[in-house]
C-alpha cells in the first residue's frame, strides 16, 4: 500500500482498490481537474449518466502530475477494470506502451490515435464547431473584432482557432481575430489569471466577442467577460449558464457521449478509429434560456444552414491538423 500512495496519494489507492473484484468502468481525468467546467467534467457527466441510468459504478481518478499517467493505467488495469476511459492527447504514448501488456482490457482515448488492437480512439471535429461559433462571433460583434484564447499551444487548439476563423471570416471577411495561446505546457489548461490577462489585453485591442479554448483557463475568460461587458463563448460542455445573458453559445464537444458509449460497450467496446462531428452529433452549438436572448432568429438561421451544409458533406471546413495551416488567418 505505500507503494500506490507513493505514486498516487492516499485518495488514488482508496479510488483504484474499491469493488477490484468486479469488471467496473474506469475513467481518468487529465491535468485540470474533474471539475474544470469543461473538457474534464464533460467526461465526468458522461460517466455519472451511464452510472444512474444502469445502475452501475465505475472507478475514477484526477492525475496531479504528469508520471500519474502510466500508474494509473497499469493501476486499473491489474485490478480488472474494463473497459479504461482516459481523457486527452497527453495519454497517446504511455497508453502505447501499455496497451498491449493487457491483450484483455478494452481502453477507450479521447483527442489521439492509439493503433492498438484493444484501444477505442476517439476524435472529434473541433473545427466544425469552431466554425459554427465563429459565425455567431462575427454576427453579434459591433466592433468587427473578435477573440480567441486557446489554452496549451498544441496542433490540436490551432485547429479549434482556424475553424473559428474561418467561421467569423464567412461572415465578415474583413473581421480582425486576436488569437492567443495560455502557454507551452499543461499548466496552461488550469490558469484562469492568465485566461482574464489574455482576455483583457483582447478587449484593449477592441475585442467584443472572446472565444475560449482552454479548459479550466477559460474560466477566467469567461469571468473577465461578462465583469467587461463583452460576449463570450464557452467550449466543450455548455458553459452558457456559467454567466446568463453573456455568454453568446459554447461549442459543445460531446466528450460526455464518448466516455457514456464507452462505458455502455463494456468489455465489449468496438475498437479502432472512431470520429464525432457535426454529422453525428458529436459536435454542436448551445442554445438555452441563458443565451436565446443573444441570439437573434437570423443569426441562428444561418449557422444551422451552415451546419445543415457540414453534415451533408457541402461545406467542407479546413482541419488545421491535417497539414498544420490555416487557409485564413
Amino acid at each position: 500500500m505505500s507503494l500506490m500512495h507513493k505514486f498516487l496519494g492516499a485518495a488514488a489507492a482508496v479510488a483504484l482498490s474499491a469493488g477490484a473484484a468486479l469488471a467496473e468502468p474506469a475513467l481518468i481525468f487529465d491535468l485540470g481537474g474533474k471539475f474544470d467546467k469543461s473538457f474534464n467534467e464533460a467526461a465526468f457527466g458522461g460517466a455519472t449518466r451511464w452510472a444512474e441510468e444502469t445502475g452501475g459504478t465505475f472507478r475514477e481518478i484526477e492525475l496531479q502530475s504528469e508520471a500519474q499517467r502510466e500508474q494509473a493505467l497499469r493501476r486499473f488495469a491489474e485490478a480488472g477494470a474494463n473497459p479504461i476511459v482516459m481523457t486527452g492527447f497527453a495519454f497517446g504514448n504511455v497508453l502505447s506502451e501499455v496497451a498491449p501488456d493487457y491483450p484483455d482490457t478494452k481502453f477507450a482515448i479521447i483527442d489521439m490515435v492509439v493503433d492498438s488492437p484493444n484501444v477505442r480512439s476517439v476524435v472529434f471535429n473541433e473545427h466544425e464547431g469552431s466554425y459554427l461559433v465563429g459565425m455567431m462571433a462575427a454576427q453579434a460583434s459591433k466592433s468587427g473584432t473578435v477573440g480567441f484564447i486557446g489554452g496549451m499551444d498544441i496542433p490540436l487548439i490551432r485547429k479549434f482557432a482556424c475553424g473559428y476563423v474561418q467561421g467569423v471570416k464567412a461572415v465578415n471577411a474583413d473581421a480582425t481575430v486576436i488569437q492567443n495561446m495560455t502557454g507551452t505546457t499543461p499548466a496552461a489548461w488550469n490558469d484562469p489569471v492568465k485566461g482574464s490577462e489574455l482576455t483583457k489585453a483582447q478587449i484593449a485591442q477592441g475585442a467584443d466577442v472572446v472565444y475560449a479554448a482552454a479548459g479550466g483557463t477559460g474560466v477566467g475568460v469567461l469571468q473577465t467577460a461578462a465583469d467587461e461587458n463583452i460576449l463570450s463563448i464557452g467550449v466543450d460542455s455548455n458553459q452558457n449558464y456559467l454567466h446568463s445573458g453573456k455568454v453568446l453559445t459554447s461549442m459543445m464537444k460531446r466528450v460526455d457521449n464518448a466516455v457514456y458509449d464507452a462505458m455502455t460497450a463494456g468489455v465489449d467496446l468496438e475498437t479502432g478509429f472512431n470520429v464525432m462531428g457535426v454529422a453525428n452529433g458529436g459536435i454542436d452549438y448551445a442554445m438555452d434560456e441563458h443565451n436565446a436572448s443573444l441570439v437573434s432568429a437570423d443569426m441562428k438561421a444561418s449557422v444551422d444552414m451552415a451546419k445543415g451544409k457540414i453534415a451533408s458533406g457541402e461545406l467542407a471546413v479546413h482541419d488545421y491538423m491535417s497539414d498544420n495551416t490555416c487557409p485564413v488567418e
